[in-house]
């Protein structure tokens, strides 16, 4: 039977407003982000009563997936599931800066970052196509612990895109035209044949107005 997983990424930092690489960086959630999550939390609850029920809750460990996966899983009397797999990519010497201030300081690292070549790593970062593999090991195990049930796993922009160029077949050095939202649902199916299919992308009924997509400036790769 397939699996259901509801992909949501955190809601808003103050680092995702002015386009500062949180990666590994354990950064809260703005107020704003706060009052996103509070929506989710109401939204999941009341498709819950409507016979869209989750079978359970996991998370990044990172504190601004954990603040915006709590509330919802209070709301549903569930315990939230930490997973360390969730994460997202680790950017080494580039987290704490913007694109810019990366390509004054690193100027030949952010060169090769710009050629996205999935086996470039940032000085004591992960490579695109490790994140890759990294991420669908973790929501493998998830799929498997979970046959035939809904979930729920609350992480971030880089990992939603490894799942969606995943069930797309997409190429990790492929530009990306399909937006990574802050609280955003993202409804994948997950088939016993290990396929995997989109089935709802960028969801965000549950907000009032727009939601901050996760891009950077100068067109460099995604990762907050």
């Amino acid at each position: 039977m397939p699996t259901h997983v509801l992909f949501i990424r955190h809601g808003e930092t103050d680092w995702n407003r002015i386009k500062r690489i949180q990666g590994h960086v354990d950064i809260p959630l703005a107020q704003s982000g706060v009052a996103q999550a509070q929506r989710l939390a109401e939204r999941l609850a009341r498709e819950a009563r409507d016979a869209a029920a989750l079978d359970a809750i996991y998370s990044s460990d990172l504190l601004r997936a954990q603040q915006t996966a709590q509330p919802a899983a209070a709301a549903l009397g569930l315990g939230l599931r930490l997973v360390e797999g969730l994460r997202e990519r680790a950017y080494g010497v580039f987290q704490g800066h913007d694109s810019g201030e990366i390509a004054d300081r690193f100027p030949d690292d952010y060169a090769r970052w710009q050629t996205r070549d999935p086996g470039f790593a940032p000085p004591g970062g992960e490579s695109v196509r490790a994140f890759f593999h990294r991420v669908l090991h973790a929501v493998e195990a998830i799929v498997q612990a979970h046959r035939g049930g809904r979930i729920a796993c609350v992480t971030h922009g880089g990992v939603l895109d490894c799942v969606y160029r995943h069930a797309r077949s997409l190429a990790l050095d492929a530009p990306r035209d399909y937006p990574l939202l802050n609280t955003s649902i993202n409804t994948v199916e997950f088939r016993d044949d290990g396929t995997a299919q989109v089935l709802g992308w960028a969801d965000i009924a549950h907000l009032d107005g727009a939601s901050e997509d996760d891009g950077l400036a100068k067109g460099a790769r995604t990762g907050r």
